[in-house]
């Protein structure tokens, strides 16, 4: 690896066990040996036939009826070898809406469809594998949630969704459909699209780490914190920069011997932040995150997040809000400052 910059060799060849071949995908942002790379190119044509041929993205859509088994399916997206590369969980304006179902507007359901799509908070995922755009179809089943149970009884229609309409989860048919509806979502002119759900009242917050996200943990800990009766009020992927975690870690710095490494970790790739909900939030929380350091989380408290998820004191599966002041500064540095 050349560092053009200055240059000068920055790597030599050699082996690098926190990289997987499926990080190397354009637009990623990957950490080798602390240096965070944006990948914006092939550096030949072969690399480009190897790993690019038939890599596509498409937008998952969970729809206001299945929000409630996030977890669930984005674990079944893990497991069909999808990578999601951004997530966002959004509210649509009755205008949005229109425009997300543009296609629809001379059928007889148009109206209810647009009723359903605003009535609650949808999930908007891009993710990519091979063949995207028909394996998402493949892996959701016939829109008609009824005939998906009889058709393909093990897809995400047949077992969240309830008729053709609140059907649990939505993806386009076609490349250009995929690419007009990704755009509407996440616009690549850099605004940011709906708005997020972010309600900034009685809230701490919760951050799932790269590692996790990497080892394929994100539906699992949805799951355990929904499961716990906490509320997921907004849910967002974030691909953070060495100078945000430094700004947002800011407390723990000459206070954690682990500092650096806890920075290094946070911007190692996409993590995501979570506002949570609940009447003394942050300190029931806390406690359902455990302490620290999984050891001896998974001794004094095995049913912590950390016992289960975490591996290290640094990948320690999730940060939380550590003091009650610090709850709704924490979710704002995200959910208002980042997301705009």
């Amino acid at each position: 690896m050349h560092d053009v910059k200055n240059r000068r060799t920055f790597l030599k060849r050699t082996k690098y066990e926190d990289l997987r071949l499926e990080d190397l995908f354009i637009g990623n942002k990957v950490n080798v040996f602390s240096r965070q790379l944006v990948l914006i190119d092939y550096g030949d044509q072969y690399t480009a036939r190897q790993l690019g041929s038939r890599k596509e993205k498409t937008l998952a859509l969970i729809k206001p009826d299945a929000v409630s088994k996030a977890g669930e399916i984005i674990e079944m997206i893990n497991k069909s070898g999808f990578t999601i590369t951004k997530l966002r969980m959004m509210t649509l304006t009755r205008k949005e809406a229109a425009d997300f179902h543009v296609d629809h507007h001379s059928r007889p359901f148009y109206n209810e469809l647009i009723q359903f799509i605003t009535s609650g908070p949808v999930i908007a995922m891009e993710i990519l594998r091979d063949d995207a755009i028909c394996e998402w179809k493949r892996l959701l089943g016939p829109a008609n949630s009824g005939l998906s149970r009889t058709d393909a009884p093990g897809s995400i229609r047949a077992l969240f969704g309830t008729d053709g309409v609140r059907n649990a989860a939505h993806g386009p048919d076609t490349f250009a459909s995929a690419a007009r509806e990704m755009e509407l979502f996440f616009p690549s002119s850099g605004g940011c699209g709906p708005a997020n759900t972010a309600k900034f009242t009685n809230c701490t917050c919760c951050i799932i780490k790269p590692h996790a996200i990497s080892e394929g943990m994100l539906g699992k800990i949805l799951i355990a914190i929904r499961d716990a009766c906490f509320g997921m009020t907004a849910i967002q992927m974030f691909n953070l920069d060495r100078a945000n975690v430094e700004e947002f870690y800011e407390v723990y710095k000459g206070v954690v011997s682990e500092y650096n490494d806890m920075v290094t970790e946070l911007c190692s790739g996409p993590c995501v932040a979570i506002e949570i909900q609940q009447s003394n939030p942050t300190k029931t929380f806390r406690e359902f995150c455990g302490p620290a350091d999984p050891e001896i989380a998974r001794h004094l408290r095995p049913e912590t997040l950390r016992a289960i998820f975490g591996k290290t004191k640094v990948q320690n599966a999730v940060h939380c809000t550590d003091l009650p002041e610090d709850g709704l500064l924490e979710v704002q540095y995200f959910f208002k400052i980042l997301d705009n």
